[in-house]
C-alpha cells in the first residue's frame, strides 16, 4: 500500500477533500483506488458575539492551513515525499448560514453559522410566499431577515455564499456552488438543477419596496452539479492554502458541496429511493424522492443530491445523549461495588437487553429532550422517563424504550413522508453511535422504518473523505459515467454490509409506542414549562 500510495502522489493520481465541520476541519487525501492514504485534522469551535453564533476569518484560514499542513506533513512522515500537488481537490463544510460580501469583496458582518436561529419571522414569511419550507439556517432566510430588521450593510450586498463556496472562491477564483449545498441557500428547480427561478422572481417582488440597487439572482453564486469542473487553484490560492510555498496552482477543483451531500456521498446513498440516517448526539434521516413532495410540511427539509435529485431531510436535535447518560448511571452503580466496568462491554450489554423486552417497550414512556425540538414544536426540552403502576417495568424495557424514544422525534417525521407522502424506500444506511453495538440500533431502526437497514462493516471516513470523492470522480470520471455508478463499481465495490429485515412484531410494537409517544408530549410540555 505504502509503494502504490507515493507513486498515486507522485504521479498525481491523488484527491484531496477538506470539510469544515461544526468542531473540526479535516483533510483527507485519497489515492486512485478512493481509499485515504493521509490526513490532518484541527480542532475549532463557534464564538457567540453579540448573540451571533459566527467562526471569524482568522479562525477560518488559520484552520485551513493548519489542517493542510498537517496532511501534507503526514504524507512526507509516511512515504518520504514533499506533497506538491495532487490530481483535484475539493472543498465542503457546515451547510447553509450567511456570508454577504460587498463589491470590493469584504466581509459585511460576521458570519451567521447555520446554528442561529434568529430568522423566524423571514423563514415563516418566504414559507408562505414560496409554498416550499424554508427553515430558519438557509442563507436566503438570513438575507430576508436582514432585510426586514433593515440592516444598513444590506444595500451593499453584491454577493452572498455559504462557508464552502467563500472557501472555493478565495482559492480558485470562482463564486460557484454544487447543487447540493446550494440547495440550502435557496430552492432547486429539479428539472434545470439551478436556483429556482420562478422564487427568484418572487423575492425580488417581495423585496422591489426597499428600492435595493440589486437583483436576488445577480448576488448568488452559479450552481454546478457533480463532475463539472469548477475552476483550478489560483497562484494566490495555493499559498493561501499551503503557507510552505510547496503546492502548485493550476489543480483543478470540483463543486463546494455541503455535509449533507459529502455525507450522502459517504455512505453511497445518492440514488432514489435509498436514503440514509446518522444517528449520535443528534439524528437526521436523508431520503432521495422518486418526485416532488405533494404538500409543504415544516417538519421535512427539501435539499438535494450533489446530481441534482432532490432530498427529504428530517433533522432532529436529540438522539442519544439521554440513553448515553442512563448509560453511564449503571457503570457508576457496578463501580460503586468496585467493579472495572468495561463501556463498550456494558453497552454491548444494555443493547442487548432491549431486544428481550416486549415489542412495545410494555407501557414505558421516555423523552430524550435535551433540547427543543422544532419537528414536535417544543423550543426547550427535559430529559423525561415515566410509567404507568402496571407497566411492565424491567431492564429489558428501560433499555429498550431509551432506544425507541432515541428515534422518536425521527420517527415523527418519517411518518410524515412514508405515511402521508407514501414515499418509496428500498434501502437505508445507518451510521453514527447508535449503530456500534451490532444489531442492535439497527433492528430498532428497522422497526421504525419498516425498511431494511444496512450498516457496513467499516464506518465511511465522513464528509472530508466524500468530498474528496467528488472530486475524484470529476477527474476521473468516463465519459457518460454517472455518480451512482462510479460509487458502486469504483468506491464501494467489494465493501461488506449486514442487512437487517425489519421484523412484523417491532414494526407493530414501535407504531403502538408512538401512539403514546404523541399522546404523552403533554407531559414533556409539563415538564419544559415548570422546570426552570
Amino acid at each position: 500500500m505504502t509503494m502504490g500510495a507515493k507513486e498515486d502522489i507522485l504521479a498525481g493520481k491523488t484527491a484531496l477533500g477538506i470539510e469544515f465541520g461544526s468542531t473540526r476541519i479535516k483533510a483527507i487525501l485519497i489515492g486512485k483506488d478512493n481509499t485515504p492514504i493521509a490526513s490532518g485534522s484541527h480542532e475549532w469551535e463557534n464564538q457567540l458575539v453579540d448573540h451571533i453564533w459566527t467562526y471569524s476569518l482568522d479562525a477560518i484560514w488559520e484552520g485551513l492551513r493548519d489542517c493542510y499542513q498537517k496532511m501534507a506533513a503526514d504524507v512526507k512522515e509516511k512515504y518520504g515525499v514533499v506533497l506538491k500537488s495532487v490530481g483535484a481537490i475539493g472543498f465542503s463544510a457546515m451547510m447553509h448560514g450567511y456570508m454577504a460580501f460587498d463589491a470590493a469583496g469584504e466581509l459585511l458582518v460576521p458570519f451567521r453559522t447555520w446554528r442561529n436561529t434568529i430568522t423566524e419571522e423571514a423563514a415563516e414569511k418566504l414559507t408562505e410566499a414560496f409554498s416550499y419550507n424554508i427553515p430558519q439556517r438557509w442563507s436566503i432566510a438570513h438575507l430576508y431577515q436582514a432585510i426586514l430588521n433593515k440592516e444598513e450593510h444590506v444595500k451593499d450586498v453584491a454577493f452572498f455564499t455559504t462557508l464552502a463556496g467563500y472557501i472555493h472562491w478565495k482559492l480558485t477564483g470562482r463564486k460557484v456552488l454544487g447543487v447540493g449545498e446550494a440547495s440550502g441557500m435557496f430552492p432547486i428547480d429539479i428539472h434545470t438543477r439551478k436556483f429556482d427561478a420562478g422564487m427568484i422572481e418572487k423575492f425580488d417582488e417581495m423585496t422591489a419596496p426597499y428600492g435595493y440597487s440589486w437583483k436576488l439572482e445577480e448576488i448568488l453564486p452559479e450552481v454546478l452539479v457533480a463532475g463539472e469542473e469548477a475552476g483550478t487553484l489560483t497562484d494566490e490560492g495555493a499559498k493561501l492554502l499551503d503557507v510552505s510555498g510547496n503546492l502548485e496552482a493550476g489543480i483543478p477543483v470540483c463543486p463546494p458541496e455541503g455535509d449533507a451531500g459529502t455525507g450522502m456521498v459517504a455512505t453511497n446513498s445518492i440514488a432514489k429511493r435509498t436514503g440514509n440516517v446518522s444517528a449520535g448526539t443528534s439524528v437526521f434521516a436523508m431520503i432521495v424522492l422518486e418526485e416532488e413532495l405533494k404538500n409543504v410540511h415544516p417538519e421535512i427539509d427539501l435539499v438535494t443530491t450533489p446530481t441534482g435529485n432532490l432530498v427529504a431531510m428530517v433533522h432532529c436535535n436529540n438522539c442519544t445523549s439521554d440513553l448515553n447518560a442512563w448509560v453511564n448511571l449503571f457503570r457508576e452503580f457496578a463501580e460503586s461495588f468496585g467493579m472495572e466496568v468495561d463501556m463498550t462491554k456494558l453497552f454491548y450489554v444494555l443493547y442487548n437487553k432491549a431486544l428481550e423486552g416486549d415489542a412495545d417497550c410494555g407501557g414505558l414512556m421516555a423523552y430524550n429532550y435535551f433540547s427543543g425540538e422544532p419537528v414536535t414544536g417544543f423550543e426547550e426540552g427535559r430529559p423525561l422517563f415515566a410509567r404507568t403502576p402496571d407497566a411492565k417495568f424491567n431492564l429489558a424495557n428501560f433499555m429498550r424504550v431509551h432506544l425507541f424514544t432515541s428515534l422518536g422525534v425521527l420517527k415523527t417525521g418519517l411518518d410524515i413522508l412514508l405515511k402521508e407522502e407514501n414515499v418509496k424506500v428500498d434501502k437505508i444506511l445507518g451510521h453514527g453511535g447508535l449503530f456500534k453495538t451490532k444489531g442492535v440500533g439497527q433492528s430498532i431502526l428497522a422497526a421504525a422504518m419498516d425498511t431494511p437497514v444496512t450498516v457496513m462493516e467499516t464506518a465511511g471516513e465522513g464528509g472530508a473523505w466524500g468530498i474528496a470523492v467528488l472530486a475524484s470522480y470529476m477527474k476521473n470520471k468516463a465519459e457518460g459515467e454517472t455518480l451512482d455508478a462510479y460509487l458502486d463499481n469504483r468506491v464501494f465495490a467489494g465493501q461488506q454490509g449486514e442487512t437487517l429485515a425489519p421484523k412484523a412484531d417491532d414494526v407493530a410494537g414501535f407504531d403502538a409506542f408512538m401512539e403514546r409517544y404523541g399522546k404523552g408530549l403533554a407531559m414533556e410540555r409539563a415538564a419544559v414549562d415548570s422546570m426552570r
